[in-house]
């Protein structure tokens, strides 16, 4: 048999499809343990690439002959010489193009919603990392919310749809992504926004994102109301686009709700949390479609593999959402919040454009898994 390549989107198809796949990683146990691609008829073996220099013979039994098998490494070179291996012994198998690596940083793109007058919402899976990003398409014109830093993406997505880019926002300061907002807008002079109780570090000019802030994408007049919502970051906010959809940020995912820790403040913004939880997002409509930045766990993708759900349902089943006792709550988001992001540090002062690291050690940075809820 002849080894192939298996790209990301390939993969990332299979996620969205529920379709089956034998995954061999052959990473050290410790990074497979703490990071690998989640498909729900996804199954596992993995056995570090130095176990298997002499050979595959030992595994051969352990590997499906009637499944599609697909070996992983952090690069890609680990899994091709085994991928080779195993294809003379006469498996059908493939390896992930460009490994770990390029799964962290695959965004696949997803039409949401309509909105007035023929405008579009599109939400941006990064699957590896569990980031959601947005860009509102209307007249022409577009906006992009919380994108990565995988900017040519965005720009080319934009040329596909005749879009010009006028306004990129953050709805806080990411502590555990890089953001792409500077180098968009840079190159598109396109606005850029920020939270300006989240940037009174940054090195660089932006417009000051308030509650209260009104932009308007296209000549349709596709509103973008920015709510402030503290907790997550003490800058934190929230858009109601088009009264029909709730960007959250950070603050209320599909299964869980944001942490409040990452510079060094839980105990003093766990009221600001519970604050934008139970007060202000209750006065919303509980018809709004909630589109968060993140996501943590593969069964919140919707059969399209976007995420969503209306706040009425997440306020029905959300346990973030359901926790009367306020002591309880401030147990929850200061006592049961999972490790830190990697390099959090200094991808916040990335975003403040305090240094600015070179492509590869922000690739570094950005390894592992998405750590912004509490569990």
């Amino acid at each position: 048999m002849t080894l192939q390549a298996m790209t990301t989107k390939e993969v990332t198809k299979k996620v969205f499809n529920k379709e089956s796949l034998f995954i061999l990683d052959v990473r050290n146990e410790s990074d497979f343990r703490d990071w690998k691609i989640e498909g729900e008829n996804f199954s596992y073996l993995n056995v570090p690439y130095f176990d298997l220099l002499d050979g595959v013979e030992e595994i051969m039994g352990s590997i499906p002959a009637d499944q599609e098998v697909l070996v992983v490494c952090a690069k890609e070179g680990s899994s091709i010489m085994v991928g080779e291996m195993l294809a003379e012994e006469g498996l059908s198998v493939s390896y992930l193009k460009g490994g770990m690596k390029a799964w962290s940083e695959h965004l696949e793109p997803v039409k949401v919603g309509d909105l007035k007058d023929g405008g579009e919402i599109y939400q941006f899976v990064r699957i590896g990392k569990g980031c959601l990003s947005y860009m509102i398409i209307s007249n022409n014109e577009a906006a992009i919310i919380d994108s990565t830093r995988m900017t040519d993406i965005y720009l080319e997505f934009a040329r596909e749809k005749g879009a010009e880019i006028k306004h990129v926002f953050d709805t806080h300061l990411h502590a555990d992504h890089i953001s792409g907002g500077r180098i968009i807008s840079e190159k598109t002079n396109a606005a850029y926004w920020l939270p300006p109780k989240d940037a009174g570090e940054v090195t660089f000019e932006y417009k000051p994102l308030e509650g209260g802030t009104d932009v308007t994408i296209g000549s349709t007049t596709i509103n973008i109301h920015a709510l402030y919502s503290p907790g997550h970051t003490i800058g934190s906010t929230s858009f109601v686009i088009d009264e029909k959809f709730l960007l959250s940020g950070d603050i209320l995912f599909i299964d869980s709700i944001g942490r409040p820790d990452l510079a060094g403040m839980a105990e003093d913004w766990v009221g600001d949390l519970r604050e934008s939880l139970y007060t202000r997002y209750k006065e919303l409509s509980e018809e709004l479609i909630v589109l968060p930045a993140h996501f943590m766990i593969i069964d919140e993708l919707n059969d399209d593999g976007s995420v969503s759900e209306k706040l009425g349902v997440l306020f029905a089943k959300n346990h973030g959402l359901n926790i009367e006792d306020e002591n309880e709550f401030r147990k929850l988001v200061t006592e049961n919040l999972p490790p830190q992001p990697n390099a959090y540090q200094e991808i916040r002062e990335t975003n403040m454009g305090k240094i600015n690291p070179d492509e590869e050690k922000q690739r570094e940075m950005e390894i592992g898994p998405n750590r912004c809820a509490v569990r």
